[in-house]
């Protein structure tokens, strides 16, 4: 027997032993789903390397129908743009001045259950969490989606700072996102004169405070841009995974929406997919 179902078996404590078997029975499952992740992910790279599946069958020991199946089930490998095992989609507490409780608005509600349902397409867990009304929250977490601007939180606003391409700046008409390659600045549509039912958006991974990994930051410069950036990711996933993997990256979205409903309409890409470890110093 395995050393860790060993271990199990053997727990006196009919109650003890049935949360421990349930805690392995999850861990275990995902780490099936992430295998079956990986397995999928090498046989379409080996296949684009110029190998054919009879090749790659040949090579690992296993049939050519096999590969084919292998193929064309279980989770697709551009989920790994989000995460493994476990995602948490973190969205900010706002206070509501008619009383002492805090809310999530709407807005932000929308965009956090739709990554939430994007992830879970791919396989993946998912929970929640949320940004403090000060603004704390823990990044040094593994699976970390966090839809939150600088703005709302310090912490945040300090990731942003380790950004080597990008910068949020804020003047007299409002917040933008600069370029610092070109110097171009992207400011939202409701700025303009008229207004316009457009707004921008940043994406990008970014490192962790203790170093030991990165994590998914998403922010609009109203709540339009991040519901565009997430209508990015849901239409396009695996293009950003093919150009970036899980390295580090950023870039400026726009996205046109309805006047209405405010849903995404077009979402276009306003900077160049910026990968961290190619920018200058």
């Amino acid at each position: 027997m395995p050393g860790e179902l060993e271990r199990i078996a053997q727990i006196e404590d009919p109650y003890e032993l049935l949360r421990a078997a349930t805690e392995r029975l999850a861990e275990a499952q995902q780490e099936v789903t992430e295998l079956a992740r990986l397995r999928r992910r090498l046989i379409q790279d080996l296949h684009a390397q110029g190998m054919s599946y009879a090749q790659i069958a040949q090579a690992a020991g296993l049939s050519r129908g096999r590969i084919h199946q292998i193929r064309h089930t279980g989770p697709a490998p551009e989920g790994a743009f989000l995460g493994a095992g476990e995602v948490t989609v973190v969205t900010p507490l706002r206070p509501d001045p008619a009383s002492d409780r805090t809310y999530v608005a709407l807005d932000d509600l929308k965009t956090g259950q739709r990554l939430e349902d994007l992830a879970r397409t791919f396989d993946l867990t998912v929970k929640s969490d949320h940004v403090g009304l000060d603004g704390g929250i823990d990044l040094n977490r593994a699976g970390m989606l966090v839809i939150c601007g600088p703005r709302m939180s310090p912490a945040m606003q300090e990731a942003y700072g380790k950004d080597p391409v990008l910068e949020w700046e804020r003047d007299e008409v409002g917040w933008l996102l600069r370029d610092t390659r070109t110097g171009d600045g992207h400011r939202s549509g409701q700025e303009d004169d008229p207004a316009r039912n457009y707004d921008v958006g940043y994406l990008g991974r970014l490192p962790r405070p203790d170093g030991k990994g990165s994590f998914l930051a998403i922010a609009g410069i109203h709540p339009e841009g991040s519901l565009g950036v997430v209508h990015l990711l849901t239409t396009d996933i695996g293009s950003l995974w093919g150009q970036v993997g899980n390295d580090r990256f950023s870039v400026v979205v726009g996205t046109e929406y309805t006047a209405d409903t405010h849903e995404p309409v077009r979402t276009e890409l306003l900077t160049p997919i910026y990968r961290h470890d190619e920018a200058p110093a």
